[in-house]
């Protein structure tokens, strides 16, 4: 019978506070790295929200297999035959540091470049990103070799090891990316890799050099059989079922799933910058640090309870299309998806094996992780046209309530009410599995379709959707029914012909969801891009060729074609960003107009005659150019443009790639002497007048700003929306014209925003707070 090796008591403070500290260190650098390494990529592949999401899924698909290597290493290999594995999986790492692009691979300038960007990930980060996502559990598990009190429960090492992430992710956007370049952050990661190096090194000694020896004198090996070096063999060890392991990687991939879900919607209307990825991922860390801890916090029921009280509120705002005040929707989406993941989590934690069997447990954790990220990611995309996963996933959250065996004060109640025995075994029945949910779904869709227009829009809204969520609240003791009738809500609410209007067509791809919808007063068909307009054309003949939206022609876009008309040079144009195709009904005899386009379904919608003739009925040559407009502008002729727009949205967020100084010097060089520069700014949550003006004035440019933040009702109801733009020039008399509207004013620079570059970028100094 082996004996076991205990280290000595007054050690025990010290070897669990080193180990705290390397697991923090190293998860610091993992998720440090995450970021860093998803904003290097965002010059390359348009600013789309689908870049993090598509990051994100190949981490996780990493950190599985450091989990699988981790445990492949604790049942195969010796302690000491681990050791030196590590140290040169960390050794390995170094190959590839500091980061930086592969400006050598061609990346695609049509179609979804997910397989490349994969591809660049898995060379350039792989190896540094997998030799220490290994470190979790292998550094837990030779902690519990040890006959320390704490030994028997190691688990709060997973807790340091989550603090340690949410910290960087935290500290990334607050500190790192506000004061040092990506080059910079690249080169100290390295320098933390090599403390963390140093730190493992001090982990392999502390764990021979403290060891006591057994008794006869002789010293203990260090080549234990395939459950540890230093862990006694249990006399029998509790098979895990594939059941439980199916409910561990059920219990991660749905929070998992959540987090994509809702850093989806908050890159899409925001922007996709690294302080708006990290919010959701820090809040899914937390969890992990609350529940397992030395002191689990809010392992109870009331949890439970909150949960499907905050997915009924967050759906009714889903499918209400509520947009405003936009502090309550984001705060909506975050707590929710918090509580969320604490159920979820919670759930894991309470069931956790016993030390020796943690490096499965961890893979199995890990596997869930993938499997949810990795279906919104890249699965979704494909089956869905909307972002079905989102609502589904919410759903699924409530399926992991704890069930209630009694039902509490309602079924007294209940138990009072003549002929509520009779019914009960129908309630109990499997009919009502799936009766109850179709008759929501019924309710829903007919009060979706009948409703609208009969009464003011908030009561509108609060029938066709509060009817049938007080009619899901009543299964919320039933978590799989109520999850069903949250699904036939939202299915149901595709009725509903209110908010953007009805639903002619929608699809999906990497850069996001395109719908095209009527109007809800039937006059104009509309492309929605997220939860913003992208552009509108009236069905009446008589008025199909004039702008809506941000391009009325009594608003800055107005008065910049008819200034630029009257220039000296006014021959060839060029647009960032498509839309509708709106303003080429600005277009000119003798002019030509080109237009850059990244998302192909956009592309497509606008030339389809069924739903737009911007286009079509252009009195120019209109050429129509796919791809990143960095990437293809640079095939441009120098000079060849006497008028270049920027306009490009996803949803409401600007692609920063695009209003950076390398950005803005590129336009330079093809724009024509004389040529003027215009930049559609136009944003819910963020100024960008500073960000502009601070690159002119370093590149000594002339800068105006204009907007139209003055419409009335009858404004809005005739098909405008408020804009704001800018407009740049070499010289002062290009400007002569901008000078005499009322509308325009001078730039003011802002030294506190700082000058922003494909390196760096300040989010919270331009938030409209």
């Amino acid at each position: 019978m082996r004996t076991g090796v205990h280290f000595r008591p007054e050690h025990s403070l010290s070897l669990a506070a080193l180990y705290c500290f390397t697991l923090f260190w190293t998860a610091a650098l993992l998720f440090w790295v995450e970021p860093m390494v998803g904003k290097m990529f965002l010059p390359k592949l348009g600013g789309s929200p689908a870049v993090w999401n598509t990051c994100l899924a190949f981490f996780q698909a990493m950190m599985l297999l450091g989990y699988a290597g981790a445990h492949w290493m604790t049942v195969y290999l010796r302690w000491r035959q681990q050791f030196l594995v590590q140290l040169f999986l960390i050794s390995l790492a170094f190959v590839g540091l500091p980061f930086r692009l592969n400006e050598m691979a061609t990346l695609p300038t049509q179609g979804s470049p997910t397989g490349w960007l994969l591809a660049q990930l898995t060379l350039g980060v792989g190896p540094a990103f997998f030799s220490l996502a290994t470190l979790a559990p292998l550094l837990q598990r030779w902690f519990s070799y040890s006959s320390t009190g704490a030994a028997r429960n190691p688990y709060f090492l997973y807790a340091a090891s989550n603090f340690g992430s949410f910290t960087a992710l935290l500290s990334y956007p607050v500190f790192v990316e506000s004061s040092l370049s990506l080059r910079d952050q690249s080169y100290f990661w390295a320098i933390g890799l090599a403390v963390a190096g140093g730190l493992i090194l001090a982990c392999g000694w502390a764990h021979r050099q403290r060891l006591d020896k057994p008794q006869g004198g002789a010293p203990m090996r260090l080549d234990g059989g395939a459950v540890g070096a230093f862990w006694p063999t249990p006399a029998v060890l509790s098979p895990i079922t594939l059941r439980r392991k199916l409910k561990w990687a059920a219990g991660a991939a749905v929070p998992s799933s959540l987090l994509l879900g809702v850093t989806s919607f908050v890159t899409t209307d925001l922007a996709s910058m690294p302080l708006l990825w990290v919010i959701p991922l820090a809040l899914y860390l937390l969890t992990f640090v609350l529940v397992f801890g030395r002191r689990t916090l809010f392992l109870n029921d009331r949890l439970d309870r909150a949960l499907p009280i905050g997915v009924l509120a967050l759906l009714y705002q889903m499918c209400a299309s509520l947009s405003e005040p936009a502090w309550l929707v984001l705060s909506l989406h975050l707590v929710v998806f918090f509580v969320a993941a604490m159920v979820a989590h919670g759930r894991l934690a309470r069931d956790r094996p016993g030390p020796e069997q943690l490096t499965e447990f961890y893979l199995w954790i890990s596997i869930g992780g993938v499997v949810g990220g990795w279906f919104n990611a890249l699965l979704a995309p494909i089956i869905f046209n909307s972002v079905t996963e989102y609502p589904l996933a919410l759903a699924l959250a409530c399926t992991l309530c704890v069930r209630e065996r009694r039902l509490g004060a309602r079924a007294v109640y209940n138990e009072e009410i003549p002929g509520f025995n009779e019914t009960k075994s129908y309630w109990r029945s499997g009919w009502a599995l799936l009766g109850w949910p179709f008759a929501i779904f019924g309710v829903t869709s007919v009060l979706g379709a009948l409703v609208p227009g009969h009464l003011a829009a908030a009561l509108e809204t609060a029938v066709i959707f509060g009817v049938p969520l007080v009619l899901t609240f009543l299964l919320v003791d039933r978590p799989t029914r109520f999850a069903l009738g949250l699904v036939a809500v939202y299915l149901g609410s595709s009725f509903y012909t209110g908010g953007y209007g009805k639903r002619l067509h929608g699809e999906r791809n990497f850069f996001g969801v395109t719908r095209i919808v009527l109007s809800p007063d039937g006059k104009a068909r509309q492309i929605v891009h997220g939860r913003t307009i992208h552009g509108r054309q009236y069905l009446d003949p008589l008025r199909a060729n004039e702008p809506l939206t941000f391009y009325h022609r009594a608003g800055p876009v107005g008065d910049l074609f008819a200034i630029f008309s009257h220039q000296p040079i006014h021959q060839s144009i060029g647009v960032i960003g498509l839309g509708a195709g709106t303003m080429a009904a600005y277009a000119q005899p003798g002019e030509r107009w080109t237009f850059y386009e990244i998302d192909p379904s956009v592309i497509r919608l606008a030339q389809n005659t069924n739903y737009f003739t911007f286009l079509n009925r252009s009195v120019a040559p209109i050429r129509i150019i796919e791809g990143d407009a960095r990437l293809r502008l640079q095939e441009a002729p120098e000079g060849d443009y006497d008028l270049l727009v920027l306009d490009a949205f996803s949803s409401d967020a600007i692609p920063i790639h695009l209003i950076t100084e390398e950005a803005l010097t590129l336009y330079l060089r093809k724009l024509a002497p004389g040529g003027l520069l215009a930049f559609h700014i136009s944003n819910r949550y963020l100024g960008l007048e500073p960000v502009l003006a601070n690159l002119a004035k370093k590149l000594r440019l002339e800068v105006m700003s204009g907007d139209d933040n003055n419409l009335s009702e009858a404004d809005f109801a005739s098909g405008r929306e408020r804009s704001q733009w800018l407009v740049m020039a070499r010289g002062p008399d290009e400007l002569v014209g901008f000078r005499r509207k009322f509308r325009w004013f001078a730039a003011e620079a802002n030294p506190g925003v700082g000058l922003w570059t494909d390196d760096f970028s300040n989010l919270f100094s331009v938030l409209k707070w």
